[in-house]
């Protein structure tokens, strides 16, 4: 946010809010651009064909069992409730 307060010509004391910094300058928020650049890392893993590690990786089905306590969040997990509220896909 320093460098875009820099690029409108702002600064704190100014007190105007971020998001409007932001609309003014037509940038996106952060997050929507993450979301974005892994969804878009989503559909290169769902393209691959077999026998390319990241594809395999994303595949596997690991066996065994999980530790006690809360389930750590993995990345898949994460892209298909995006894919699921963003998209309508499963």
């Amino acid at each position: 946010m320093s460098f875009l307060r820099r690029v409108a010509g702002l600064s704190l004391r100014d007190r105007v809010r971020s998001s409007v910094i932001q609309e003014e300058l037509g940038v996106d928020p952060l997050l929507l651009r993450v979301e974005r650049s892994q969804m878009r890392w989503l559909g290169h893993l769902v393209r691959m064909p077999p026998g390319h590690l990241p594809g395999e990786v994303f595949r596997a089905r690991p066996t065994g069992r999980r530790p006690r306590g809360r389930p750590r969040t993995r990345w898949r997990d994460y892209v298909s409730r995006l894919a699921w509220e963003r998209l309508g896909i499963s």
